[in-house]
């Protein structure tokens, strides 16, 4: 078997493999990525793009449902059909012709097929039609495999052809009845968008909605949801999943209770897409997460070479931090292949510090939640000395202006220790864009006193941190409520 030599070789052409190539490239390096689905990866086809375009449609109309003069020339509900028609658009009808000619326009050289490891620096690839090619790489080779939803293990579930985020973000028609198990950030967002669409929607959670955010975010979209119809049952999952004879999926419940739906979603989380890349043959573990240090190379003897990013490290499951740790990847192997100094201190040039203290998250359900950093639990949980600063959305100038009744909620996690914020929560309508201030602000470990120089303009919704600011105590005035 030939085989082609490079200075890079990436598994996987998602949005984190095409990050990683880019910056490899900008460093000198040549680069060879392998794909054996669509280019542009999970993010494109079947996630971020296509579950905000099919959210959007319904957002819009109730923004301007809620202001008066706009409410009254609304006159019908959505079409569901022309909102699948531009998400059908907005993925490019599962087409990645344009995403190749980005990689042609870098200088990326695309490999079809299934790629895994074999061996040090080599990567063995199958072609859809059976072709083997073997590569191997000068320098490095990065793992960029990303990650698979996880089905929980529920009597009968896998044999009643469940939905994942996949199929929910793709369907080519809105379900009558669809059940989903999990109250995450995607059981939350399709939950929305399909009972925006017209589905009848039943949302079954253990653990909470949210759960991984602030308790009142919980709270509040518990209560949005609720008001499109959602019949969210929390503390609750079926013991059984079954198809019936008319191909009805039934959820049977603690105390003999069913749920009868046309589709059941899980969205219970996800695993390492790590079982199939030929891991055994550098002597790690097949459906492991990664293990890396912050410059994305992985922690192990012998493999100096070899990285990973993205979702299948398990760091932070989330495309723009997969994103920002393949910056990180791709400048650190270009460095190390140029012998230049690796800057590898915490926040550095080449390495992804923010994935343990400033990751910011949305979930672009109803109402939005938004937060970076820790929450007031999780500091606590680290020995964080803090203090908690509330404020009701309703009360600022901005917020009133965009809708009549606006409801949402924010606060902000203070050291006290080292008078820095270390974790923001929004919540409400169009809050997703208050987000990236307070990421900054964690991140760059602002202190409060430098804070209430940064004057938000009025009537902006970003007047809350004013707000938040002065909850905390004015400089001179400390511990002023």
């Amino acid at each position: 078997m030939e085989t082609t030599i490079t200075d890079v070789i990436v598994i996987g052409a998602g949005a984190v493999g095409e990050n990683v190539v880019d910056r490899a490239i900008a460093g000198g390096l040549e680069a060879i990525v392998v794909e054996h689905e669509l280019v542009g990866g999970e993010c494109s086809y079947w996630a971020c793009e296509p579950s905000k375009t099919l959210l959007r449609s319904g957002a819009a109309l109730r923004a301007a449902q809620r202001v008066p003069g706009a409410a009254e020339a609304v006159t019908g509900g959505l079409d569901a059909d022309a909102v699948l028609a531009r998400r059908d658009a907005r993925v490019g009808d599962w087409d990645d012709t344009g995403q190749i000619r980005w990689l042609d326009g870098i200088g990326a050289t695309l490999v079809r097929g299934h790629g895994v490891l074999a061996g040090e620096r080599r990567v063995r690839v199958t072609a859809p039609g059976g072709d083997e090619a073997l590569l191997e790489a000068r320098h490095a080779v990065v793992v960029a495999t990303g990650s698979t939803p996880r089905l929980p293990d529920i009597d009968g579930l896998a044999l009643a052809r469940p939905w994942t985020s996949r199929e929910a973000t793709s369907a080519e028609r809105v379900p009558e009845r669809l059940a989903i198990i999990g109250g995450g950030v995607v059981g939350c967002e399709l939950a929305a968008a399909w009972a925006s669409l017209g589905s009848e929607v039943t949302l079954l959670t253990r653990s909470g909605i949210l759960s991984k955010f602030e308790p009142f975010a919980g709270e509040l979209v518990t209560a949005g949801l609720r008001s499109l119809g959602v019949d969210v049952r929390t503390d609750c999952s079926p013991d059984a999943v079954r198809r019936d004879a008319v191909d009805a999926v039934v959820l049977a419940l603690p105390g003999g209770a069913e749920v009868v739906a046309d589709e059941v979603l899980v969205a219970t989380g996800r695993r390492a897409g790590s079982e199939d890349v030929g891991l055994e043959t550098v002597g790690l573990a097949p459906g492991d997460w990664i293990d890396v240090d912050d410059t994305m190379r992985v922690r192990a003897d012998g493999l100096g070479w070899l990285y990973a990013a993205g979702d299948v490290t398990g760091r932070a499951l989330f495309t723009h931090q997969g994103k920002y740790q393949a910056r990180a990847a791709g400048d650190a192997i270009a460095a190390r292949a140029a012998g230049a100094p690796v800057d590898d201190a915490p926040w550095g040039a080449h390495v992804a510090t923010a994935d343990h203290a400033a990751v910011p998250r949305v979930a672009f359900t109803e109402p939005e939640a938004a937060m970076v950093g820790l929450t007031a639990a999780e500091a606590a949980r680290r020995g964080i000395r803090t203090r908690v600063v509330d404020y009701d959305l309703g009360w600022v100038a901005g917020a009133t202006d965009r809708a009549d009744g606006y409801e949402g909620r924010a606060n902000l996690v203070v050291d006290e220790d080292r008078r820095v914020v270390v974790g923001a929560t929004f919540v409400g309508q169009d809050v997703a864009e208050l987000l990236h201030a307070a990421t900054i602000a964690v991140v760059g470990e602002v202190p409060i006193e430098r804070l209430w120089h940064a004057v938000p303009a009025f009537p902006t919704i970003s007047e809350v941190w004013l707000r938040l600011l002065e909850g905390y105590g004015r400089p001179g005035h400390e511990g002023a409520a």
